[in-house]
């Protein structure tokens, strides 16, 4: 599991337009990564929609959302909803393994394997200053905006 104090594991992954994002794309600048379970469901769309209002207000930091669904299904996500930050497919889900978050989830008494929402920002190196874990989709971008002030 990935804390605070650790490197971000390293990464090769295909964005909503197919093109490959690397975790040293990410050096430099700070950067949230928000881990979610899937495109076009309420909570993943509400999360989604409170970072796009709130992208003016983080101060030049880039946003990264990921889940295991594919990049025409990012595509047709970030479409929709005018998502004007990166969506990245971890259909392997190699990078949600990595990072502690490909967990046994149960709902109504079936236990499944899914995405926990969780969310790591990134310093300048790309290491790990800030986890928010089991995120509630309302209101976490305004948690992570004030994090950033």
């Amino acid at each position: 599991m990935i804390d605070v104090g650790d490197a971000f594991p390293e990464f090769r992954l295909p964005d909503q337009d197919g093109h490959l994002v690397s975790s040293s794309d990410l050096l430099g600048g700070r950067t949230v990564v928000y881990f979610y379970p899937k495109d076009d469901t309420s909570g993943c769309t509400t999360e989604a929609c409170e970072f796009r209002d709130r992208l003016p207000s983080f101060a030049g930091v880039r946003v990264l959302g990921v889940s295991p669904d594919s990049p025409r299904s990012h595509r047709k996500f970030a479409d929709k909803l005018g998502l004007g930050f990166t969506l990245l497919a971890d259909e392997e889900r190699t990078l949600a393994e990595a990072c502690g978050v490909w967990v046994e989830k149960s709902l109504y008494g079936k236990k499944y394997m899914g995405v926990e929402r969780t969310t790591f920002l990134l310093d300048e190196q790309g290491t790990v200053t800030h986890v928010w874990r089991k995120v509630k989709p309302a209101g976490h971008a305004d948690e992570v905006r004030r994090v950033l002030a």
